[in-house]
């Protein structure tokens, strides 16, 4: 019996709709399942959604719902996005399943009886929209994440996660694959070491969840619920021998994003050693993606529809962009001007090029047919020799989570063989008839290269490995074939006919596609009109004369120069200008036409303008040449 290789993504709430974070944390399990299929694992793929809670309870009240008539209907789209992108999950979560809510029972009994559950009373802050308890010291500005939070005061049951954390750092420490990659597991270890606080585990403001069996009118709270789900998926509570093969006696991986390690890599693990349950071998956590250099977000109008994407580049593109572009772990960029410059180089240029080009020659040289009579040259044993180094290379980097890594791996294989091409110069050889041998050595060498490309990169993009393989003329499901299938060399079946060359990836004009760069269906949040932005009054000034004020932590107060006369201005930004006199002399921007008003005792003319990032603000400061007095039209 082959080792069990169990691979979960996070279940996702299902009132908002899937975009391209989500994708990616999807599209990355799918590979590496894919991938452990490749090498002979057997795989479970557990994927799902998020069902309780009071952020669902609120959602379905509003649009006139019950909450399982709410989460019937918004979890269909993630399993129709999911078969959209050909995810190979062998599972699908739901937490309102009886086999997930009686598992959860079996888990808090566990821990109850190890003596890790008690009764106290909660009060504090709570975020609605993260459905967790915030410490006052992970607030700033007081919001969580730049979140609102509320006050919650309520009799609750509460897990002693505080036990745990000598035993959590000891696991850690002896187990450094448990944390990918290193920056991650260093924040984590920082942060039990900040000590950690007992979990509130049940809430009594809403019935949206499992009820605990400990007293009547709690449920419970919705990480308890939520995370249960993979032991659920494992057959917990259900089925003792799947359990033991899948999670006790297997590979077990979670894969996140990093706003949701903690849970994963402290909460988790301290509920599992409670339960007296194995922890999972790996918790990787991955950064999250901006659009065009920019913070994605529904006011900005730059959500990446993960439809759209596959709509206007095809799934196997899209797939392979979010895999070669981001750093696992770092925050990534999804660029249009990248996009389409993978699309040609990597995938029409260098992958496709050689398909297209092998079986053209095979064709003109050989009718098609895949012959071989050896006549080996250095260039042979070189691309042999690579063809071993790129396996070890990309099942290291696969098993490090490094995915845009191993891509660049197989891309050094493919390259070389396009190089190889213009070493051995096929049609010179073709022009000779002593050195007919030597060509249909070279000739093979290129047909089983690809037969092995199709193979590699089916994980990545597995629509792509069987257009190779059929363009091959081999009748073989690319899904049912191992990596051993293509390990060695002369794996290709001589004697074979390749069919007709077309084309993998077609060349995206980039000048045309930039055309088309905007979003026509926009939404604006607030409209005014130009006649709305006429009537504000906007100059450049010059400051003269700046001072803090008395009593006023916040406040500096400016002398400017309007071109007309001179104004007194207070602003709110003392924090951000500790040396305040190199504000003197410069020139900024100013709101003329504002009523007069009195602050902490001083009188403000006006308002000067400002720009707001990373919690920063500064001036927007004016290029010396521009006069002062100028309108800002």
């Amino acid at each position: 019996m082959s080792k069990s290789f169990y691979i979960t993504t996070p279940i996702y709430y299902p009132n908002a709709a899937p975009h391209v974070g989500t994708a990616y944390t999807t599209i990355i399990c799918d590979m590496v399942a894919r991938y452990k299929r490749l090498t002979g694992y057997d795989v479970k793929f557990l994927t799902g959604v998020d069902e309780h809670g009071q952020k669902i309870q609120e959602a379905a009240e509003k649009n006139g719902y019950t909450p399982q008539q709410w989460v019937d209907k918004m979890s269909s789209n993630f399993t129709t996005l999911w078969g959209k992108l050909n995810i190979s999950n062998t599972d699908f979560m739901r937490t309102t399943q009886e086999r997930h809510i009686n598992s959860v029972r079996e888990i808090v009994k566990k821990v109850n009886e190890n003596g890790d559950i008690y009764k106290g009373e909660y009060w504090g802050k709570y975020c609605v929209s993260e459905e967790t308890f915030v410490p006052e010291n992970q607030l700033v500005d007081g919001k969580y994440m730049g979140k609102e939070v509320i006050d919650v005061k309520e009799i609750s049951y509460f897990f002693r996660l505080s036990k745990y954390e000598d035993a959590l750092l000891k696991y850690i420490e002896e187990n450094p694959e448990f944390i990918k990659p290193e920056g991650k597991k260093n924040e984590v270890i920082a942060f039990i070491k900040q000590g950690l606080q007992d979990l509130s585990i049940s809430r009594t403001t809403f019935n949206w969840g499992i009820p605990l069996e400990l007293e009547k009118g709690h449920v419970i709270y919705v990480w308890f619920d939520a995370l249960t789900n993979y032991l659920t998926g494992a057959g917990f509570a259900k089925d003792p021998e799947e359990f033991a093969n899948v999670w006790t006696n297997g590979t077990v991986n979670h894969v996140v994003g990093k706003d949701i390690l903690r849970f994963h890599a402290i909460i988790w693990p301290a509920m599992l050693m409670s339960a007296g349950i194995k922890l999972p071998d790996t918790v990787a956590a991955h950064g999250w993606w901006t659009v065009e250099g920019e913070k994605m977000s529904k006011s900005l109008g730059n959500v990446v529809n993960p439809e759209e994407e596959v709509k206007k580049y095809g799934l196997d593109a899209f797939r392979y962009y979010l895999m070669r572009e981001a750093t696992f772990g770092q925050d990534a960029d999804y660029s249009k001007k990248a996009m389409i410059q993978r699309i040609n180089s990597d995938l029409a240029n260098d992958l496709g090029n050689l398909l297209n080009r092998t079986i053209g020659m095979q064709k003109k040289y050989f009718n098609s047919e895949v012959v071989l009579n050896e006549a080996e040259e250095s260039f042979d044993a070189e691309i042999k020799e690579l063809w071993e180094n790129t396996l070890a290379d990309l099942d290291k980097h696969i098993n490090n989570y490094q995915f845009s890594e191993a891509l660049k791996d197989i891309w050094k294989f493919i390259s070389r063989m396009n190089k190889y091409i213009d070493e051995c110069e096929p049609w010179k050889l073709s022009k000779s008839e002593n050195q007919k041998d030597r060509l249909s050595t070279v000739m093979y060498n290129l047909v089983d290269s690809l037969y092995k490309i199709a193979v590699v990169i089916s994980p990545f993009m597995p629509e792509t490995g069987q257009k190779m393989i059929n363009q091959l003329g081999l009748d073989k499901d690319v899904t049912k074939l191992l990596l051993d299938d293509v390990r060695e060399w002369k794996s290709y079946p001589v004697g074979n006919k390749l069919n007709k060359a077309v084309p993998l990836f077609p060349r995206i004009e980039l000048e045309e596609e930039l055309e088309k760069e905007y979003n026509e269906d926009l939404k604006i949040e607030n409209p005014i009109t130009i006649d709305d932005f006429n009537r504000i009054e906007i100059k450049v000034v010059q400051i003269e004369k700046v001072q803090k004020i008395e009593n006023a932590d916040r406040l500096l107060k400016f002398i400017v120069n309007t071109g007309k006369e001179k104004r007194q201005i207070i602003s709110g930004i003392a924090k951000w200008y500790p040396n305040e006199q190199e504000l003197a002399g410069k020139k900024v921007q100013a709101v003329l036409n504002l009523k007069p008003v009195e602050l902490k005792g001083e009188l403000s003319q006006g308002m000067l303008l400002t720009t707001t990032e990373k919690k920063k603000t500064k001036l927007i400061i004016i290029n010396d040449e521009v006069k002062v007095g100028t309108t800002v039209k």
